[in-house]
C-alpha cells in the first residue's frame, strides 16, 4: 500500500491501472515493444504476483525487459523470517513469489534492508538490458516500504558495463569471406535485430550487399513488403516465396533469430535443406541446442555485429549475384502474399487473409498493430503488407490468449494510437479491459475477428480426428458472448463488417477519429493456407514435410520447377491428393 501511496506522491509517473494483473505485465510488454525503454509493474502479493506469470513468461521467451515491484507482508511475518521451517505460508496471502518467478527472470531478490533498495534497483536494471534482454522482480515487504531513507546517501550498485558481445575479427572475416563466396545467400532477419536497435543499420547493410531478406515471426516488420530486397516470410506458417528462397538458399546469415520449432518445423534437419548455415545469437546456449547446429555460430549482439560485417564491406564492396535476387523475386511473384482478386467465400463473410491485407494497407505507417494469437497472427503475418517505419507485433513465445488487448493499450499509453486484432475467443481473457481503454480514453481501434469459436484448435481437430469436435465452437461446448451488445453496454463505437464489398469503407471508418472503437468482423472458419502439413506414408507413418512443400501442396512438376538444387530423390513430393495431414 505505501508503494502506491509512493506512485500517487510522484509526479514523474503516470500510472496505468488495469482491471487484472495479467492485463497490467502484457500492457507493459506493449509499452517496450511500442518503442520505450522499459516496462514498469506493480503488483500485490499473493494473487496479485501469480496473476502476472503469463505476462513474466512471454518477455522472458521473447527478451522484452520489464521490471516488476511486488509487495509483500511485512518481513517478520513473512517466509524471510524463517526459511528453514520450509512453510508453506507464514503471512496473510503470502506466496514464495521469487521460487516461482526465479525460473523466467534474468533476475529476482526480496529487499530486506531499506539501504538496498537502490543497489537492488540498479542491479535489476542492469540485468534487464544486459545480454539477451528479460523481466527482472524485486520483492518488497511492507516495513521497507514504509522506511524512511535519504536517497542521496544510499549506496550504488558496482557492476559491469551493460554487456553487449562483440563478434571477434577473425568470426567476421570468416563471415564476409563465406557471403562473398555465396552463389545463393539470403539473410534471415529476427527479433533480436529490433531489440538491439538495429533496424535501420540492418537495412543499409542488406542494401548494401544486395542480398535477399527472408523475415521471421517475430522479426515480421523489419523490412517493407515492397522492398526489392523482401522476398517473403519462412516457418511454418511463412509464405511459399519466403519458403522456396530459403530451401534454395546456399548460405543462411541468421541474425537475431532463435530459430524456434514454428519457424524449423519438425523437420529441422532439412531447414535450410541447401544451405550453409551462419547464425548470430547474443544468447549462447541458442547456439547449441539440438535441433538446427549453424556450421558457423557467432554469440554476439546484432547491432555490433551488422555494423563490424558493414565496415569489412566497405573496405572491399561485393554484391549478391543479381540473378539470384531476380530468381527469389520471382517466386514473390509467382506466390504473392495475397491474390490479385478477393477469395470467393459464403454471403455475409470476409476472407480473414484478405482482410488483413486491407487492414494493413489502409493503416498509417505511424499507428501501431498489436495482433493476437491464432487467426489474428497467423493471417496478419502472411498477408500483411508493412510500410516504411510501420510496426506489427504480437508475442512469439509464450502466444497467450488474452494478449491482444492489454498489449494494445500498452502501446497506445505510448502516446500513439493502436490496432487490437482480436480472435473472438482470445478476447474473452482479458475482456474487462475495455473498460482500461475507456477510462484513459485511449485511441484503440479494435477488430474483432468473429469465426465461431477457437479456429486454431478446430483446424486440428479437423485434421487430425475427422471433424470431431470438442471445446472449440458452439456445436462442441463453446458459446461466446454478442460482442456487439457487449462493447455497447461498455460505451464504445461499434462497427460490423460482413462483405467485401464494404471492407475499405469499414476499416476506414473504425480508423477515423481519436476515440476507442470496436469492429467485428464475421469470418470463414478458414483454414490457414498455405501453412505446412505433414504426410502419412504408405506404412501409416506420419511425416512432416520439409518447409518447401507447403500445403495444399503443389504437384510434383510444380514443386521441383521451384527447387534449383534437385538433392531429393523423386519420392520425397510423390503422394496421393488425398495423403495429407494438418501438422
Amino acid at each position: 500500500m505505501f508503494l502506491n501511496d509512493a506512485v500517487r506522491a510522484e509526479k514523474r509517473l503516470t500510472p496505468i491501472f488495469n482491471q487484472h494483473e495479467q492485463a497490467c505485465a502484457i500492457a507493459a510488454e506493449g509499452y517496450v515493444r511500442a518503442g520505450n525503454g522499459m516496462g514498469v509493474v506493480n503488483v500485490t502479493t499473493g494473487p496479485g504476483g501469480t496473476n502476472a506469470l503469463t505476462g513474466v513468461i512471454g518477455q522472458w521467451l521473447d527478451s522484452i525487459p520489464v521490471i516488476y515491484i511486488s509487495g509483500q507482508v511485512k518481513v517478520t511475518t513473512s517466509l524471510y523470517s524463517c526459511p528453514d521451517l520450509h512453510l508453506r505460508q507464514l503471512g496473510d496471502q503470502e506466496i514464495n513469489i521469487l521460487d516461482i518467478v526465479r525460473p523466467v527472470t534474468k533476475y529476482a531478490a526480496a529487499v530486506l534492508n531499506p539501504l538496498d533498495i537502490r543497489r537492488e534497483l540498479e542491479t535489476s536494471l542492469y540485468h534487464a538490458f544486459s545480454g539477451r534482454q528479460g523481466p527482472v522482480w524485486l520483492d518488497i515487504p511492507l516495513n521497507i516500504q514504509n522506511a524512511t531513507i535519504d536517497p542521496d546517501t544510499l549506496e550504488a550498485a558496482i557492476l559491469p558495463d551493460i554487456a553487449r558481445p562483440v563478434p571477434s575479427e577473425p568470426a567476421m572475416c570468416d563471415v564476409r569471406d563465406r557471403l562473398r563466396a555465396a552463389k545463393r545467400p539470403a539473410i534471415i532477419a529476427g527479433h533480436g535485430i529490433r531489440r538491439a536497435g538495429a533496424e535501420q543499420d540492418f537495412l543499409i547493410l542488406a542494401e548494401a550487399l544486395g542480398i535477399p531478406v527472408l523475415t521471421t515471426f517475430n522479426g515480421f516488420d523489419l523490412i517493407p513488403s515492397d522492398h526489392p530486397l523482401f522476398c517473403g516470410r519462412i516457418g511454418t506458417i511463412g509464405n511459399r516465396s519466403g519458403n522456396f528462397v530459403l530451401q534454395n538458399a546456399d548460405l543462411l546469415l541468421s541474425v537475431g533469430s532463435r530459430n524456434n520449432i514454428r519457424q524449423i518445423s519438425y523437420n529441422w534437419e532439412n531447414f535450410g535443406k541447401n544451405a550453409e548455415i551462419i547464425s548470430v545469437d547474443i544468447d549462447a546456449a541458442e547456439l547449441r541446442k539440438p535441433t538446427v547446429v549453424p556450421h558457423v555460430g557467432i554469440c554476439a549482439d546484432a547491432r555490433a555485429f551488422i555494423v563490424a560485417l558493414y565496415t569489412l564491406w566497405r573496405q572491399i564492396p561485393f554484391q549478391t549475384p543479381t540473378d539470384w535476387l531476380s530468381w527469389c523475386q520471382e517466386r514473390l511473384r509467382r506466390f504473392p502474399l495475397t491474390p490479385e482478386v478477393p477469395p470467393v467465400v459464403p454471403d455475409g463473410l470476409v476472407d480473414a487473409y484478405w482482410f488483413m491485407a486491407s487492414l494493413t494497407a489502409a493503416t498509417p505507417a505511424d499507428v501501431i498493430t498489436v495482433a493476437g494469437n491464432g487467426t489474428a497472427c497467423v493471417a496478419l503475418f502472411q498477408s500483411g503488407k508493412i510500410k516504411p517505419e510501420q510496426r506489427i507485433f504480437w508475442n512469439s513465445g509464450c502466444a497467450s490468449m488474452g494478449y491482444d488487448l492489454p498489449a494494445a493499450i500498452g502501446a497506445a499509453t505510448a502516446g500513439r494510437k493502436s490496432i487490437c486484432v482480436a480472435g473472438d475467443g482470445s478476447i474473452q481473457m482479458n475482456l474487462a479491459e475495455l473498460q482500461t481503454v475507456l477510462n484513459h480514453r485511449l485511441p484503440v481501434k479494435i477488430f474483432l475477428l468473429e469465426n465461431n469459436g477457437y479456429s486454431s484448435i478446430r483446424q486440428t481437430q479437423n485434421a487430425f480426428f475427422g471433424g470431431a469436435r470438442i471445446g472449440c465452437d458452439p456445436s462442441s461446448g463453446i458459446q461466446l458472448p454478442n460482442m456487439i451488445k457487449l462493447a455497447n453496454a461498455y460505451g464504445f463505437r461499434t462497427l460490423e463488417l460482413s462483405s467485401h464489398t464494404d471492407l475499405e469503407k469499414t476499416i476506414a471508418d473504425t480508423l477515423n477519429g481519436d476515440d476507442p472503437a470496436l469492429c467485428v468482423v464475421h469470418l470463414g472458419e478458414n483454414e490457414f493456407s498455405p501453412k505446412l502439413s505433414s504426410r502419412t506414408h504408405p506404412d501409416g507413418s506420419i511425416v512432416s514435410s520439409s518447409l518447401e512443400d507447403m500445403a495444399p501442396f503443389l504437384s510434383f512438376d510444380d514443386i521441383t520447377a521451384n527447387m534449383i538444387s534437385k538433392k531429393d530423390d523423386d519420392h520425397e513430393y510423390a503422394r496421393k491428393s488425398d495423403d495429407q495431414t494438418s501438422d
